[in-house]
């Protein structure tokens, strides 16, 4: 059978349903946030549009079919993604990590834990957030490191019945949640022996929100994504059943590359998303302005190639995010390498796409006559978040080039 990179009728209808959304709804988060100084006033400032995404089906669609959801597929979500983020890159992260933090229910969670936590998030009045609490407050969780006193330093220890978790985290996306006193629920990245290192005693667990001894200590603000939640987070004796372990102790890493594996392809999306924007920008702009000329920029090959060099990035990146969210589709997300690989690629060009626009346009683009000084403060984050490419995501898939039974071929194959 061809390859065949053909959207079939479904696919197309969610793509322009995507960008239909983006730009009756999304459109709207900017003069949403404008004037507001703190970061959590201008996340609060977005629940309405929220509730909008939440309602257009965006939340369900996380969730499997057999639970009451949508059941998208990795590839459904990266599409939708790529065509929210040429318009606003807020709203899509709020959306994206409450799935992230549903995502080791959805691979490694018992049936019962997945109709106990996934029921609220389908309640058709919902504007719930959740958050995956991963990030260390010190900097990286270090998921591999051997010395049981480094790396991850939140621990949960078991009393009877219970898991009393303490420790603090930073940059969990959503983890203020709406009224500042915590997300709806938390994905948990903790170790559950302080005497083995992470491989042996990571995990996650499930933490609702209102769980005492949760504390939101402060909030992060950051250059771009400036509607997106960032604060610091506290886990004081936070005490949860034994049940809201997923998995076993020892899984916790595992569970992490997976779910950020999926991540992964859909910042490819993300990305690609904001390169078009980009390249729309600057391609309108080569059309139409003469620089003090006598003809259009466009028609000096100077510019013309740098065009062509946006145009390639962004098809490039594109389908490399169609066929890592394609390939962890279809092997049960065993397929992490191409998800680690779109986000590292895709990450990394759109920074390098965002700058050759500016190139294009010269000392206007930063400026704010241009949306393209604000389009570099989003894409500057994508290389150093969700799992940084140097310190996470290189590490991780330098650790798969190791492996003895290493195939260089299986993700061509579309094997794991």
């Amino acid at each position: 059978m061809a390859i065949d990179f053909t959207l079939n009728a479904q696919q197309q209808a969610l793509q322009k349903a995507a960008r239909d959304f983006a730009e009756q709804v999304l459109t709207k988060v900017k003069p949403a946030i404008a004037g507001l100084a703190r970061p959590e006033e201008r996340f609060f400032a977005t629940r309405p549009l929220y509730r909008q995404m939440v309602k257009a089906g965006y939340f369900a669609a996380l969730i499997p079919r057999e639970y009451g959801g949508g059941g998208a597929t990795t590839v459904d979500l990266t599409l939708a993604a790529e065509e929210f983020a040429r318009v606003d890159v807020n709203l899509p992260t709020t959306l994206l990590s409450s799935g992230l933090a549903l995502k080791p229910l959805m691979l490694y969670g018992t049936d019962a834990q997945k109709r106990r936590f996934f029921g609220d998030f389908l309640k058709p009045e919902h504007d719930y957030v959740a958050s995956f609490a991963f990030t260390e407050e010190q900097g990286g969780a270090n998921l591999e490191c051997p010395d049981p006193s480094a790396g991850i330093q939140t621990f949960a220890r078991r009393e009877g019945d219970e898991w009393i978790i303490s420790g603090r985290k930073s940059h969990p996306t959503n983890g203020g949640g709406w009224d500042g006193k915590g997300a709806h629920l938390y994905a948990v990245l903790c170790r559950t022996d302080p005497s083995k290192p992470p491989l042996e005693s990571s995990a996650i667990i499930m933490v609702p929100g209102d769980a005492e001894g949760i504390e939101v200590t402060g909030y992060i603000d950051t250059l771009g994504h400036r509607a997106t939640c960032s604060p610091h987070i506290a886990f004081n004796e936070v005490r949860v059943p034994v049940e809201n372990l997923v998995g076993r102790p020892g899984q916790g890493t595992a569970i992490c590359k997976r779910c950020f594996s999926w991540t992964g392809a859909l910042i490819g999306g993300i990305c690609t998303g904001i390169m078009r924007a980009a390249f729309d920008c600057a391609y309108e702009f080569a059309k139409t302005d003469k620089r003090a000329g006598t003809v259009p920029i466009i028609d000096h090959p100077t510019v013309g190639y740098q065009l062509v060099d946006l145009r390639i990035r962004i098809e490039a990146s594109r389908y490399l995010a169609w066929k890592a969210s394609h390939y962890i589709d279809t092997t049960d997300y065993r397929g992490e390498e191409l998800g680690i690989m779109a986000k590292i690629h895709c990450s990394e060009s759109c920074v390098q796409a965002v700058y050759d626009a500016m190139r294009i346009v010269g000392v206007t683009s930063y400026s704010d006559r241009m949306p393209l000084a604000g389009l570099m403060q989003e894409a500057l984050a994508f290389p150093i978040y969700d799992g940084g490419n140097m310190g996470v995501r290189r590490r991780w898939l330098y650790e798969m080039l190791k492996t003895p039974d290493y195939n260089p071929l299986a993700a061509a194959q579309g094997v794991a």
